[in-house]
């Protein structure tokens, strides 16, 4: 595996990345030697914040975790990855595309699947043309933390969300 590491408002010390390139370096029993791990490490007020994304061919695998710690943010991420990679096997490696991003052993185990994804409620609705401004009133009346809604600028459906700090996201498809 191959890490970028990257440090926001933090020096990524020599002892910082070692211990990343140590606790991450345990999943490339499931990587093939040229999968690239982005990881960026971060710290706001008593936040020490790490977050690791391995892109996969058609997939990514993320996770993000914070404590007042760096070192235990980084155990945590650890295991909440290698969790993931457990539990979406299935999902995340077709046989004829992705495999060629993981490793012979990770594509032959097999892995009990703790949890397996129920939907349990299917809603529909009319999707009403309106500006993403207007989405994003309709969502706070709603109570909602995302909303769904045809743009009246392009034409797609897009997604407004909820983000930390009272701010909003955007999700449109791409053309």
């Amino acid at each position: 595996m191959r890490f970028i590491i990257v440090g926001r408002n933090i020096d990524v010390t020599p002892g910082l990345k070692a211990a990343v390139e140590e606790k991450i370096g345990k999943l490339d029993k499931y990587f093939n030697p040229d999968t690239e791990v982005h990881v960026t490490l971060s710290v706001e007020k008593e936040r020490q914040k790490i977050e690791v994304t391995i892109p996969v061919k058609g997939n990514i695998i993320r996770s993000e975790q914070v404590s007042s710690d760096m070192y235990v943010s980084i155990d945590l991420v650890e295991e909440i990855i290698e969790r993931q990679l457990k539990k979406y096997k299935n999902k995340i490696v077709d046989k004829k595309q992705s495999a060629g991003a993981f490793t012979q052993h990770y594509v032959e185990n097999d892995y009990m699947d703790d949890e397996e994804i129920q939907i349990v409620r299917t809603k529909k609705f009319d999707i009403k043309p309106m500006y993403p401004e207007d989405a994003c009133i309709q969502m706070e009346l709603l109570g909602h933390n995302f909303f769904v809604f045809c743009n009246a600028e392009t034409d797609q459906v897009n997604v407004v969300y909820k983000r930390k700090g009272d701010t909003y996201g955007l999700i449109e498809p791409e053309v």
